[in-house]
C-alpha cells in the first residue's frame, strides 16, 4: 500500500489550499516541508520583544477569501480556528510632505475623495471599477482555470459570439496596457497617481510593466470589495487551521523534510526521496510547490523529462528582491493624518514618478535613493497582536536588487561588498534610512521603537528555497513569463512531462498571491 494518495512537496499557501481540497474529497495527503516550521511564507514569530508578534513575511489575505474555493474551505477552516480580523479603510498614501489620500471599502466614498483633488477623477475610478465588472467572467474565468484547457476554450468562444471577435481582440489589446498608461491619461491628481501606482509592486510589476493596468485594477477592486483581511493572532494561524483541517481527514504535514528526488517510473511520478534516504510513495499523484530551477534541474531525473522542457526552467528568470522591517513599538505612531492610524496598509512615496524611479534603480543594482516604504499596521486591525497600548509595523521594501546582484547605492552613502551580495551591515544601514524617513513623517517614533529586526533578500533566500535572490512573488512577472507563458515559453499549466506530476506554487500560472489558486486548480485536476 502507498504511504499517501498524493505526496505534496511544500506547504505554502497552494499546497495547503491543495491539500485540503484532496483531503475533503477523501484522498490522504501528505505535505512535505523541508524547513522546520509548515507554511512556506506564512508565519507569525516574536521577531522583536516578548508579546510582540510579527508576520514574518506575508500579512494580508483579499485575494485567499475571493477565491472559488474559499466557499468550501473556509467554514472548514473556521471550524478548526481560522478567524480573519478587517477593517473598512484597507490602504492610503502618504507623500513625504505629511499629505495624505486614503483608500476606503466604499466606492461612493472613495469618489468623493478623488474628486474632491481633483474633479473628474472619481468618475474615472468609477470607470475602471465598472470595467472590471463588466469584464469579470474573463478575466476571473482566465486567472482562476487552466488556460490550456476546454473550459478556457469555452470561455473564449462565449466572449467572442458576445463581443465579436474584434471586441474580443480589442479587450486583449487594452489588457497589455501599463499602470502609467492608464494612470496618466484617466487621473489628473498626482496624489491619485501614487495611492494607486505603487499596487503593481504588490502582483510582481512596475508601472511600466505590461498588463500592470489590469492588475492594478484588479487588486484595487479586491481591496474594495473585501478590504484588508487579517488572520486575528498572527498569519501562522492559518497554517494551523489547514493543518487540523488535513489531518482531521487523515492526512499529515511533516517538517525537516526534505525532499531531494522526485520518483519517476514508467514515466509516472511515483513517490519522492528525502535528504535522509527515506522513500515515500504516492498511488495517485504528487505535486510539487516549487520553483521551475528547483523541479527541472534538482528534483527530477533529466531523462525524466524532454530537453526543451529542462532548458526553459533553466531560462527562468526571477524579479526584483524583497527587504522587510519588523518594528515593536511602545505606542501607535503619531502619522501627519489621524485617519492613517486605521490604515491597514499604506505606502509612503512621493508618486507614480518615484515609484517608476525606485524599480528602476532597483533594477539596475542599486539600492534605491527612495524606495517605495509599504507599510502594514497589523495593530490596528489586530490589537492582540501586541502588549496592550503596544503596537506593530510590518514594513515591506519590493524595489531592492536581488541578492548577488547588489551593486551600489543610488546616493552614494552605503558601499556594498563586491560579490553583489546583501551582508548584516549593508541590510541594517538600509534599515536605518528607511526607519528615518518614517521618524520623520512620525513625531517621536524614534523614541516608540523597542525592538527592531530586518530581512534582507539574502536572509528570505535563507528561509525559504523558493525565494531565489529574495524574490518573493516566484519569478518575474514580465508578459513571456504570465499567463499562457508561466512557467514556460510553450504550453504547460500545472501538469508537467511526466504523468501524475504536478507543478503549483508562484511560479505558475496565475502566478504570486496568497490566493492558493494553482493550488486549487492541481486539486481539480487529481483524480
Amino acid at each position: 500500500m502507498a504511504d499517501a494518495d498524493v505526496v505534496i512537496v511544500g506547504s505554502g499557501i497552494n499546497a495547503l489550499v491543495c491539500g485540503a481540497l484532496l483531503a475533503l474529497r477523501g484522498k490522504r495527503v501528505l505535505l512535505l516541508e523541508r524547513e522546520a516550521v509548515a507554511g512556506g511564507c506564512i508565519r507569525t514569530e516574536e521577531l522583536t520583544a516578548p508579546g510582540f508578534r510579527h508576520d514574518t513575511l506575508s500579512t494580508l489575505y483579499p485575494l485567499f477569501v475571493t477565491a472559488p474555493h474559499y466557499g468550501l474551505l473556509g467554514p472548514e477552516l473556521a471550524r478548526h480556528g481560522l478567524e480573519f480580523v478587517n477593517t473598512d479603510v484597507p490602504t492610503a498614501l502618504v507623500r513625504p510632505d505629511g499629505s495624505a489620500l486614503v483608500f476606503t471599502t466604499d466606492r461612493d466614498r472613495n469618489a468623493a475623495a478623488l474628486d474632491a483633488i481633483a474633479p473628474g477623477d472619481g468618475d474615472a475610478y468609477r470607470r475602471a471599477m465598472a470595467a472590471v465588472e463588466a469584464d469579470a467572467a474573463l478575466v476571473f474565468g482566465m486567472l482562476g482555470g487552466e488556460l490550456w484547457s476546454w473550459p478556457t476554450l469555452k470561455l473564449l468562444l462565449g466572449e467572442a459570439r458576445r463581443r465579436g471577435l474584434k471586441g474580443l481582440a480589442r479587450f486583449f489589446g487594452e489588457a497589455m496596457r501599463a499602470s502609467r498608461t492608464w494612470l496618466s491619461a484617466d487621473f489628473r491628481s498626482p496624489a491619485a497617481r501614487g495611492l494607486f501606482a505603487p499596487w503593481v509592486l504588490h502582483v510582481g510589476l512596475a508601472p511600466e510593466s505590461a498588463m500592470s493596468a489590469l492588475m492594478n485594477r484588479l487588486v484595487l477592486f479586491s481591496l474594495e470589495q473585501v478590504g484588508a483581511p487579517m488572520v486575528e493572532g498572527g498569519s501562522a494561524r492559518i497554517v494551523e487551521a489547514f493543518e487540523r483541517l488535513i489531518v482531521a481527514h487523515g492526512g499529515a504535514i511533516r517538517t525537516n523534510a526534505d525532499v531531494a528526488e522526485i520518483i519517476v517510473a514508467g514515466g509516472r511520478a511515483t513517490g519522492v526521496r528525502l535528504a535522509s534516504g527515506e522513500t515515500i510513495t504516492a498511488a495517485d499523484a504528487v505535486v510539487a510547490s516549487v520553483t521551475p530551477t528547483q523541479l527541472y534541474g534538482r528534483l527530477l531525473p533529466a531523462e525524466a523529462t524532454p530537453p526543451q522542457v529542462r532548458a526553459d526552467a533553466a531560462a527562468f528568470q526571477y524579479g526584483r528582491g524583497e527587504m522587510q522591517i519588523h518594528l515593536a513599538l511602545s505606542a501607535p505612531p503619531v502619522w501627519p493624518d489621524p485617519a492613517l492610524g486605521r490604515v491597514a496598509m499604506l505606502h509612503v512615496t512621493d508618486g507614480l514618478d518615484a515609484v517608476s524611479r525606485a524599480v528602476n534603480e532597483a533594477e539596475r543594482g542599486l539600492l534605491p535613493a527612495e524606495a517605495t516604504i509599504v507599510v502594514a499596521q497589523p495593530t490596528a486591525v489586530d490589537p492582540s497582536r501586541a502588549p496592550a497600548g503596544a503596537a506593530i509595523l510590518w514594513i515591506q521594501l519590493q524595489e531592492v536588487p536581488r541578492n548577488g546582484e547588489l551593486r551600489g547605492d543610488a546616493l552614494s552613502e552605503i558601499a556594498v561588498p563586491a560579490d553583489g551580495r546583501w551582508t548584516e551591515a549593508v541590510r541594517e544601514a538600509y534599515a536605518d534610512r528607511i526607519v528615518a524617513r518614517l521618524c520623520a513623517l512620525c513625531p517621536g517614533l524614534d523614541a516608540q521603537i523597542v525592538g527592531r529586526h530586518a530581512l534582507s533578500p539574502a536572509d528570505l533566500e535563507k528561509m525559504n528555497v523558493n525565494l531565489v535572490g529574495g524574490d518573493p512573488y516566484g519569478g518575474l512577472c514580465s508578459i513571456d513569463q504570465f499567463m499562457l507563458w508561466r512557467p514556460h515559453a510553450g504550453p504547460s499549466g500545472h501538469a508537467t512531462p511526466v504523468k501524475r506530476l504536478f507543478h503549483i506554487g508562484a511560479s505558475t500560472h496565475p502566478g504570486p498571491g496568497l490566493g492558493g489558486m494553482s493550488g486549487y486548480m492541481a486539486a481539480q485536476a487529481i483524480r
